[in-house]
């Protein structure tokens, strides 16, 4: 009988560790650099809620979509933009069925130091006090074509290509700003207003740049990763809808 019992006290101690490493999967997800902010607090919500592990690699859309077009193992795509997963999905290489919108983004023009613009962005760039304005690159990045079209729209493109400087992505542009490399630079709303340092900014009026529509999608190899499948029904979830409000973003 004792034989017994710690034969059955020895098959439960196995399940208990391979039951729970069955159960938990991985998700490897590229996201587009602007939404960092979100993804920083969504993460842990999410690993804690679902049980999954989460790895956010972070970078421009156009790069990120060009990375899995030539296999990089990501399982979700969060672009800034549609036409991106539109991209994989006619493509094969997203689900066109799990598309959705997760995020509207918001441009703004800011600055670390608390005095440099105020209420009226666009008078800010027509005085032109700034050495360098940085933007993200438009070949790659949606929020970098947002805030050429905003330049276009107010006039100032050619006033002021010679003191622009790009980053690969709105990542980088926050960081060029934040440095001081650049006086100023367009970057997510949601940065601005979770910069460490709050300085000035100017929530650029939606109406000069078209909607940020933000898109997710699985990418195809990952249609048996419930991982994957859990955090896209996450991003759908309340506590994610609120976190991304409240994070600056518009809700679709």
């Amino acid at each position: 009988m004792n034989r017994h019992l710690r034969l059955l006290a020895t098959l439960a101690a196995a399940l208990l560790l391979v039951i729970p490493n069955a159960r938990a999967e991985e998700v490897v997800a590229a996201v587009a650099a602007n939404f960092a902010a979100v993804m920083a607090r969504i993460e842990p919500a999410f690993e804690q809620a679902s049980g999954h592990q989460l790895t956010v690699v972070l970078g421009s859309s156009g790069k990120l979509v060009t990375q899995i077009q030539q296999g990089a193992p990501f399982d979700v795509l969060l672009s800034a933009d549609v036409e991106r997963p539109d991209v994989l999905a006619k493509s094969g290489r997203g689900v066109p069925a799990s598309r959705f919108t997760y995020a509207v983004g918001r441009l703004a023009l800011w600055s670390p130091d608390p005095q440099a613009i105020g209420t009226d962005g666009a008078a800010y760039l027509r005085a032109g006090s700034f050495r360098h304005l940085a933007i993200a690159n438009p070949a790659v990045a949606p929020y970098g074509i947002a805030a050429q079209q905003t330049l276009e729209k107010l006039g100032l493109w050619p006033v002021v290509q010679d003191r622009i400087v790009r980053g690969e992505d709105i990542g980088q542009v926050y960081a060029m700003v934040a440095s001081g490399a650049a006086g100023a630079g367009f970057v997510a709303l949601s940065q601005a207003l979770g910069a460490a340092k709050p300085g000035s900014h100017w929530a650029v009026p939606e109406n000069l740049y078209p909607p940020l529509k933000q898109d997710a999608i699985l990418v195809t190899r990952a249609r048996a990763n419930p991982a994957a499948q859990a955090f896209l029904d996450y991003l759908k979830s309340p506590p994610a809808r609120a976190l991304i409000a409240e994070l600056g973003y518009g809700l679709p």
